[in-house]
């Protein structure tokens, strides 16, 4: 039989990020199991975490078999969180549905079908949640890389940023991209075709500066004034600063209105700045999240 976990959130935390997903949820946190965290109350705006489970039920089982007729008997589609049991979670699994993980191209919308997540407790045991957050299994997405053209990989993160969002700069939009050196979310924008007002103290990568649309202006991010740039449709920020001085830098631009769209990257040098990340997450209308494609960094959206 079904046993709800009445009141309880499962949260799915990025690899090597547990310890700041158990912060976030403070003591809310019921029990953990491998990365998945169950946290009393209903899902709660957390940052660390790659997937939410939502309503998590607890199913017995007498068999494999059985497990795989009362996960179908729910819905078609789930993805095992492996962190126990592995062998005998891996038999259900092969007998469920396919769900493909295979890496996606670059404006392949997000899968739409419902995708449920499920892992063993203990050998006679499942927990599952028929609807979870993220369209892919964990919350993991990757896609066909362009190993020619970008000058890094951090290409990547706008690329999941869009997709998850289902919205991303349209052709004839104004970017502006703070911290832009070596040029890889430039190359993004550009590629949209927005137009790029591409900002650092070192150079592009000369493939990028080449490129149509582009405005290079070799300075510090932190030192150009909103009043300095006209028109500005999106700001982005890649740099690499302390969080609480690229907070200060989000809220002159804030407080000037001149920018309609925001996506910023907060990088933690060291200890995970939760203070900081709180402040972010606090500003109207925003959203803070960690992007599969981040490392000890946050991704914040306005």
């Amino acid at each position: 039989m079904a046993d709800p976990v009445g009141g309880v959130t499962g949260y799915l935390a990025p690899e090597g990020y547990l310890d700041e997903l158990r912060v976030e949820l403070g003591d809310a946190v019921i029990e953990t199991h491998g990365r998945l965290v169950l946290a009393a109350g209903p899902p709660r705006p957390v940052a660390w975490v790659a997937n939410v489970w939502h309503a998590p039920q607890r199913l017995a089982i007498a068999s494999i078999g059985d497990a795989v007729r009362r996960l179908r008997g729910i819905q078609r589609n789930w993805a095992l969180y492996s962190h126990a049991h592995h062998r005998r979670a891996a038999l259900i699994a092969e007998q469920l549905p396919k769900v493909s993980a295979k890496p996606i191209v670059f404006g392949t919308p997000a899968p739409a079908a419902p995708l449920g997540s499920w892992t063993l407790l203990d050998p006679g045991t499942l927990l599952a949640a028929a609807r979870c957050s993220s369209p892919f299994p964990n919350g993991e997405v990757s896609f066909v890389e362009d190993r020619a053209a970008p000058p890094s990989r951090a290409y990547l993160k706008l690329w999941e940023l869009f997709t998850l969002l289902g919205e991303r700069p349209l052709p004839g939009e104004r970017c502006l991209d703070l911290g832009s050196s070596p040029g890889g979310w430039t190359w993004v924008l550009q590629r949209l075709g927005a137009r790029v007002v591409s900002v650092d103290k070192a150079p592009l990568d000369p493939r990028i500066a080449a490129l149509p649309m582009i405005e290079f202006r070799q300075e510090s991010a932190f030192s150009l004034e909103p009043t300095g740039v006209d028109g500005i449709d999106w700001l982005f920020s890649d740099v690499i600063s302390y969080p609480a001085r690229l907070l200060a830098l989000v809220e002159r631009w804030l407080a000037a209105g001149t920018c309609r769209r925001f996506v910023c990257t907060l990088k933690f040098q060291g200890q995970t700045d939760h203070e900081t990340a709180r402040r972010f997450a606090a500003i109207p209308g925003s959203r803070l999240m960690h992007l599969h494609n981040n490392k000890h960094e946050l991704t914040w959206i306005l």
